[in-house]
C-alpha cells in the first residue's frame, strides 16, 4: 500500500524530536490525525508560539520568555550551580527554597564528540564570577561530565572561588549488589558520620 505524502511527512517531522524513531512518529501522527481539529491548532500554535517566544537567558543560559530568567532576577550571584543544560534545572528547582542561581553549559567536553571547552559556555561563567563565593559543580557523573566539572574547576579556583562537586554514591532505595566498582568507591569515599 503507498503511503500518504501529508502522512509521511509528519511521520518524518516527528522523528526530529529525541528518542522518538519511525515507530512512534508514527503511533504520535496517528493520535495527531485522530485528534479534534482544534485540538490539533492549539498543538501546532503552542509549538509556534514557544519556538518564537522562548530563547536562553543572557545570564545564566537556561531557557526563559524574558532578556533575563525570574532566577537570574531575583536570587544573587554569592553561588552559582553549574548544570550541563535546562532540564537539569528543572530537577533541582524541584527540591524548592533554593538560594542560588544556575549557568547552563548546554553540552559537556567530550574528545569522543568533538566537543571542547570552547563549545559549552565557559567562557560566559568565568565572566559573572564577580561577587560568586561558591561555585556548585553540578554536571552528570559520567565521564564527560566529571572531565567537565574539573576542568571548570582548575580554572576557578585561581579566583579563590569555592568549588565544590555533588556527593556520589549509591542512590537511596537501591541495592547495593547492584552497584558498580566507581559507584560504591564513591560512596565509601564520601560516606559521613551518623
Amino acid at each position: 500500500m503507498k503511503q500518504i505524502d501529508g502522512l509521511d511527512k509528519l511521520i518524518n517531522a516527528l522523528s526530529y524530536l529525541p528518542n522518538v524513531g519511525k515507530r512512534t512518529a508514527q503511533r504520535y501522527a496517528y493520535a495527531i490525525l485522530q485528534m479534534e481539529k482544534e485540538k490539533v491548532k492549539d498543538l501546532a500554535n503552542a509549538i509556534i508560539d514557544a519556538k518564537e517566544n522562548i530563547h536562553f537567558c543572557q545570564n545564566c543560559g537556561n531557557f526563559t520568555d524574558q532578556q533575563i530568567c525570574s532566577i537570574c532576577q531575583t536570587r544573587n550571584n554569592k553561588i552559582i550551580c553549574v548544570v550541563k543544560e535546562p532540564k537539569d534545572v528543572i530537577a533541582f528547582e524541584k527540591i524548592g527554597n533554593l538560594k542560588w542561581q544556575y549557568h547552563v553549559l548546554h553540552g559537556t567536553i567530550s574528545p569522543l564528540e568533538n566537543r571542547g571547552p570552547n563549545d559549552i559556555r565557559i567562557k560566559e561563567l568565568i565572566k559573572r564570577l564577580n561577587g560568586c563565593e561558591e561555585v556548585i559543580m553540578a554536571t552528570n557523573p559520567d565521564v564527560e561530565g566529571e572531565a567537565t566539572a574539573y576542568y571548570i574547576a582548575n580554572l576557578i579556583k585561581p579566583f579563590g572561588i569555592k568549588v565544590t562537586r555533588l556527593s556520589q554514591g549509591i542512590s537511596l532505595g537501591s541495592d547495593i549488589e547492584y552497584a558498580d566498582e566507581v559507584t560504591l568507591s564513591k560512596a565509601l569515599e564520601y560516606r559521613k558520620q551518623i
